[in-house]
């Protein structure tokens, strides 16, 4: 059943969000690889690609329902980082700006009664859980560290794993 031009509107907002998080992502990937970190840069790039599978599972939500996604204008914040921590930081505040998306995504479906869409926008409700938590974890240990040397290493290899 195709959904109604307001949600599939709402849907291309999300997408578009989640395209500015991939390439938020991979901007933070490469000003950690600027300083030696191999395994965050690793576990960023990977988060980046994943922000990218989100995007497209957005659009094959969308084309089954014969509704027609967009891709809106791409921005990506000016970042500054002068500790490894903000890098984090930056992605926390990523994390928790789709996840308001999401949350607005699901208020519109529910307004609009449309059941089809459930399923999908109950995935992404529990996967940005999860990414929140995960992201907002390692900046909890990298304040614990507080930028010592051996501990960001500790971190890095940890996260070059992961």
């Amino acid at each position: 059943m195709k959904m109604s031009e307001e949600l599939e509107v709402e849907f291309a907002k999300q997408i578009t969000r989640e395209y500015e998080s991939s390439f938020l992502y991979r901007q933070l990937a490469i000003e950690v690889e600027l300083r030696d970190l191999p395994g965050m840069a690793s576990w960023l790039r990977a988060q980046s690609a994943e922000e990218l599978t989100h995007a497209d599972r957005l659009i094959k939500h969308l084309t089954d329902r014969d509704n027609h996604p967009v891709i809106g204008d791409i921005s990506i914040p000016s970042i500054k980082v002068e500790e490894i921590a903000d890098v984090f930081e930056i992605a926390l505040e990523a994390e928790r700006a789709v996840s308001e998306g999401i949350r607005n995504l699901y208020i519109q479906a529910e307004a609009e009664h449309d059941l089809d869409s459930r399923p999908t926008i109950d995935w992404f409700i529990s996967e940005q859980v999860e990414e929140e938590a995960t992201v907002s974890e390692i900046l909890g240990r990298l304040r614990l560290v507080h930028g010592d040397g051996s501990g960001l290493l500790r971190i890095d290899a940890e996260l070059s794993a992961a």
